[in-house]
C-alpha cells in the first residue's frame, strides 16, 4: 500500500471538504483524464481508475470513516468494507446490478457513476442517397433533433432563480444503504431517483428535465465508395454528456436507392446492354452507358447471348480511396417479334443457304441426339 497516494490528495481536497465538495472534485478531475476523452492514453486511464477509487471510498461515509481512522490498513478487509466484491462495477447490468447491490452490496463504483460523469446518448439519422452519390462522394445537409441541456435553466432542470435541493432521503449520494449483520444492502433512493438532488421548483421550459429537444443542421462529407447500410459516425454531436461527461455521436446510416440500369457488386458494376440478332451475329460497335457517359465497345462477330464483356475502371471508387472497379456488361440478345414479308424470306434464303456448321451448339446437340439412338 506504500505506493498509493492519499485519496484526498488524488481529489485535489482537505479532508474537512464536503460531500458536494468531493463531487465538485471528482467531475472536475474526471474530465481531465477520462477514457473517452483520451482513447488509447494508459496514463489516463490509470489516473481515472486511482480517481475512481479515491471517490467511490470518500464519497461513502462508511468507508470514509474507516478510511479516515486506518488508512489503507483497514481492518475489516480493505475499503469495501468486508465484502469480497467490493469496488466492483456492476452499473452496466440493469436489473440484475440492482439486485447484486441489494444482495451484496455492490454499490461502490456502479453508485458513484450515477452521479458522475457519464457520456451522452448517441442520436441514429437514416440518410437516403442515389446511387451516383453513392458511387461519386457528394455533400449532404442534415437536419435532425436531439436532447440538449435547457436553455432556460441551464441544464439543472429548475426554475431560474432557484437551485437543486440535495436530497434529504440520501443525504446526496443517490442511494439508501442498510446493514444488517455481514450484509449490506444498496438501493436507488426513491425520493431522488439516484441522482442525489431533488427539485422543487421545476423549470418551465424543461419541465425540471434539464433537457430540450432542439432541430439541429450539420453538414456531411459522403465519401466516394460508400455502400449501402454503412455507418458514418460524426463524433461529439449527439446528446450532451451527463454531469461533465462527453458528448455522445451522431450515427448516419447510408441507404442507397436502387438504380434503374447499374446494379454494385462490390467495387464493380453490372449492367444488361440488349443488341440484335445480326449485331450479335456481324459483330458490331455499340455504345454503353457508364457513370461517366457513353463509351463506345466493339463486340466481336458471332457473340453469343449472356456474354460478358469488361470495361476497366468504369465501376465504383474504393471506399475510402483508391483504385476504382470495372463495368462488366452482359449481352441480350433480341430476336424480333414483328417481321416484314421481305425479312422473313431474306431469313429463310439465310438458313437455307446455311451447311449447320455456322452453329455450333446446333451442330453439338444434333450429334448427341444420332449417339443417344445408334
Amino acid at each position: 500500500m506504500a505506493n498509493k497516494r492519499d485519496y484526498y490528495e488524488v481529489l485535489g481536497i482537505d479532508k474537512n471538504a464536503t460531500d458536494d465538495d468531493i463531487k465538485r472534485a471528482f467531475r472536475r478531475k474526471a474530465k481531465e483524464c477520462h477514457p473517452d476523452l483520451h482513447p488509447n492514453d494508459k496514463e489516463a486511464e490509470a489516473r481515472f481508475k486511482e480517481l475512481n477509487e479515491a471517490n467511490e471510498v470518500l464519497s461513502d461515509p462508511d468507508k470514509r470513516a474507516r478510511y479516515d481512522q486506518f488508512g489503507f490498513e483497514d481492518p475489516m478487509g480493505g475499503m469495501g468494507g468486508g465484502n469480497p466484491f467490493g469496488g466492483m462495477d456492476f452499473s452496466g447490468m440493469g436489473g440484475m446490478g440492482d439486485i447484486l447491490e441489494q444482495m451484496f452490496g455492490m454499490g461502490g463504483m456502479g453508485g458513484s457513476r450515477r452521479n458522475g460523469p457519464r457520456q451522452g446518448a448517441d442520436v441514429q439519422y437514416d440518410l437516403r442517397i442515389s446511387f451516383e452519390e453513392a458511387a461519386r462522394g457528394c455533400t449532404k445537409s442534415l437536419e435532425f433533433y436531439r436532447h440538449e441541456h435547457c436553455t432556460t435553466c441551464g441544464g439543472t432542470g429548475a426554475k431560474p432563480g432557484t437551485q437543486p435541493q440535495t436530497c434529504e432521503t440520501c443525504k446526496g449520494a443517490g442511494q439508501i444503504r442498510q446493514s444488517g449483520g455481514w450484509m449490506t444492502t444498496v438501493r436507488t433512493c426513491p425520493a431522488c431517483g439516484g441522482t442525489g438532488k431533488v427539485i422543487k421548483d421545476k423549470c418551465p421550459g424543461c419541465g425540471g428535465s434539464g433537457r430540450t429537444r432542439v432541430k439541429r443542421t450539420l453538414d456531411l462529407k459522403v465519401p466516394a465508395g460508400v455502400d449501402n447500410s454503412v455507418v458514418l459516425t460524426m463524433r461529439g454531436q449527439g446528446e450532451p454528456g451527463i454531469n461533465g461527461g462527453p458528448a455522445g455521436d451522431l450515427n448516419i446510416r447510408v441507404i442507397v436507392r436502387p438504380h434503374k440500369l447499374f446494379r454494385r457488386e462490390g467495387m464493380n458494376i453490372r449492367l444488361d446492354v440488349p443488341i440484335s440478332f445480326t449485331q450479335a451475329a456481324l459483330g458490331a460497335e455499340i455504345e454503353v452507358p457508364t457513370l461517366d457517359g457513353n463509351v463506345k465497345y466493339q463486340i466481336p462477330e458471332g457473340t453469343q447471348n449472356d456474354a460478358e464483356f469488361r470495361i476497366r475502371g468504369q465501376g465504383i471508387p474504393q471506399f475510402g480511396g483508391g483504385q476504382k472497379g470495372d463495368l462488366i456488361f452482359r449481352v441480350r440478345v433480341e430476336i424480333p417479334k414483328r417481321m416484314t414479308d421481305k425479312q422473313r424470306e431474306l431469313l429463310r434464303q439465310f438458313d437455307e443457304m446455311s451447311t449447320g456448321k455456322e452453329y455450333e451448339q446446333k451442330k453439338s446437340f444434333l450429334d448427341k441426339v444420332k449417339d443417344l439412338f445408334n
